[in-house]
């Protein structure tokens, strides 16, 4: 199975020294996965939140880069217009050969107004800029001029990847899956919509162009490991839920998410399942084809979250590797 370890970096109310410290434990996880053998490292973008959640996330794809050697970050997603196309170009460039190849891009729209007004970008404008963005990256990848709003420019270095760092389309709706298609790019559902996948693959028949989805399983929960899960709940059921309620306040209805939660209470969360908190021989009982550590959920307190991680990569994944 597939394994990841996933960094938002919330913490309400930090301190910089506390949310200093909350960077380096996760880059110290990110080593500790490495070593032990763990697929990828996940992280993500969001601006303005009151929470601290993470704004850049190849700056700290970097920073693991630098701690680690085998294993890939997977940016899922960043916010494409919101990005100088020619500057994005050269930072996964550069991110790529560091990395011979270990970077994943996940490019999606978001879904927060306000991220957009916060940078001065159209919102309305999302599409034909998010068109532009991947249209941009392409033809600069490959070392060569290309006319670039109207002026003709050059970008280098290449990158190590080839033809180009892996770049993946995300979302939830068909603009997104056509826009996939039509520029032969893999399509990365935000949910398992096996219906947008159909869609994706009708698309590609039309452009005439290849391509290939990497859709999240039906149930993809994001797990945290306890030895006693009542006691773990007790104590930080309120962090999981915290970071919850976030997200789904940021999503309209017709916005679909793997991760997606409707609870409004410790209870209802835990009930659920979107948030799991397991013993290690629940978390292998689960016969998943993917496993979602979280270890620093919400803010959740870097000894437990070490606890989370040990558990999982000291019980969980060597019997993992053995099926």
């Amino acid at each position: 199975p597939v394994t990841v370890v996933r960094f938002n970096l919330v913490e309400p109310d930090a301190t910089p020294a506390s949310l200093g410290d909350r960077y380096r434990a996760a880059l110290e996880m990110a080593a500790y996965a490495d070593d032990r053998g763990m697929t990828t490292v996940q992280t993500e973008e969001h601006h303005g939140a009151a929470n601290n959640w993470l704004p850049s996330p190849f700056a700290f794809a970097a920073a693991v880069f630098g701690a680690t050697r085998r294993i890939a970050v997977t940016v899922s997603a960043v916010i494409g217009p919101l990005h100088d196309p020619l500057r994005l170009a050269e930072d996964i460039a550069v991110l790529d050969l560091l990395s011979g190849g270990r970077l994943v891009t996940v490019a999606g729209i978001g879904y927060r107004p306000e991220e957009y007004a916060l940078f001065d970008v159209d919102w309305k404008r999302r599409g034909r800029l998010q068109d532009e963005l991947l249209e941009t990256l392409l033809q600069a990848w490959t070392g060569e001029e290309f006319t670039y709003r109207g002026r003709t420019v050059r970008i280098t270095p290449r990158p190590f990847s080839d033809p180009h760092p892996l770049l993946l389309v995300g979302g939830s709706s068909k603009a997104a899956a056509r826009r996939a298609a039509r520029l032969g790019l893999p399509f990365f559902p935000s949910a398992h919509l096996p219906d947008l996948e159909a869609y994706y693959e009708e698309r590609l028949a039309e452009y005439g162009t290849s391509g290939w989805t990497m859709m999240p399983a039906a149930v993809t929960p994001l797990l945290h490991l306890a030895e006693d899960p009542d006691r773990a709940w007790a104590e930080h059921g309120s962090r999981f839920l915290h970071e919850a309620r976030t997200y789904a306040s940021w999503q309209s209805s017709d916005i679909r998410s793997a991760v997606r939660s409707g609870a409004t209470t410790v209870a209802e969360l835990r009930a659920e399942g979107v948030y799991r908190i397991v013993t290690p021989e629940e978390c292998l009982a689960l016969g998943l084809d993917s496993y979602v550590l979280h270890p620093l959920s919400g803010g959740m307190p870097l000894d437990e979250g070490w606890r989370s991680m040990h558990l999982f990569c000291e019980n969980v994944l060597p019997r993992l590797k053995d099926r």
